[in-house]
């Protein structure tokens, strides 16, 4: 092939030649060898894996006992951890040598007391109860929503303190807002703007949005290209700015411009 190259032939590459042998560098020692082994002897602990050669086996006396391995607490714990705040603790068991009291008489006929509090008891009135299925189960109407609970109150149908309270502060910012745009307009610093002049502004700025959507119904459906995507991003504000400033001056029929 023409294209190949091949080197220069020579009468010396005939003659052999010795094969040169690559020696290895000496192997790397860290100065620190002797220091860290006898480091790992000083810290190394006889028995630590394999536990010592020979275990003394337990006598059959001393067999394992259960919790005898926990911690045991010197701390002294109640016999009854539970204590109901609301009833009373009863009096303690009286002890053996105790006596208790003797001779004690009553003249009280139990029998003919009791019998009088049951004829001038009241009876009881029955707890007024619903029935929501066929086979009669029961329960209370106060909180079912059956019972006119909430019409009977004293504050019915009437406003809110909170809501005549919201009402007053805002009718004293509407007056204190007026004074100030009186006294504005006394020192020829503002003026309001005519039925007219609100029309024609609202009527320009209306065709300015008709325009700007034809405009934006006109682009392509694909934006393909970075112009096209920063011209409709614009269209976009512009016609949302339009749509506040429409909604500000049709929301306010009285508007107040500064004279600077």
């Amino acid at each position: 092939m023409a294209g190949t190259m091949y080197p220069p032939e020579s009468i010396y590459n005939l003659i052999p030649r010795e094969e040169v042998k690559f020696q290895k560098p000496p192997r790397y020692m860290s100065k620190f060898r002797e220091q860290v082994k006898l480091e790992k002897q000083a810290n190394k602990a006889t028995n630590k894996t394999m536990g010592p050669a020979t275990v003394e086996v337990p006598l059959p006396e001393k067999f394992l006992l259960k919790h005898s391995k926990e911690a045991k607490s010197t701390e002294k714990k109640p016999v009854f951890d539970y204590v109901d705040e609301f009833k009373p603790r009863k009096p303690r068991i009286p002890q053996k040598s105790e006596k208790p009291l003797m001779g004690i008489h009553t003249r009280k006929d139990f029998v003919k007391i009791n019998a009088i509090e049951n004829i001038m008891a009241v009876p009881r009135k029955p707890q007024p109860i619903y029935a929501d299925t066929k086979r009669g189960d029961k329960h209370p109407m106060e909180n079912s929503g059956l019972v006119p609970k909430y019409l009977k109150k004293k504050d019915y149908g009437e406003t809110p303190e909170y809501l005549l309270q919201r009402r007053e502060e805002v009718k004293k910012a509407q007056e204190e807002y007026d004074n100030y745009v009186q006294e504005c307009m006394k020192q020829g610093a503002m003026k309001q703007l005519s039925d007219d002049e609100r029309k024609n502004i609202l009527e320009g700025l209306k065709n300015n949005w008709d325009e700007l959507h034809h405009q934006y119904q006109g682009l392509s459906v694909v934006t393909d290209t970075t112009p096209k995507k920063h011209r409709k991003e614009r269209l976009e504000l512009e016609m949302k700015q339009l749509e506040r400033d429409i909604d500000l001056i049709e929301r306010y029929k009285s508007i107040f411009i500064s004279n600077n």
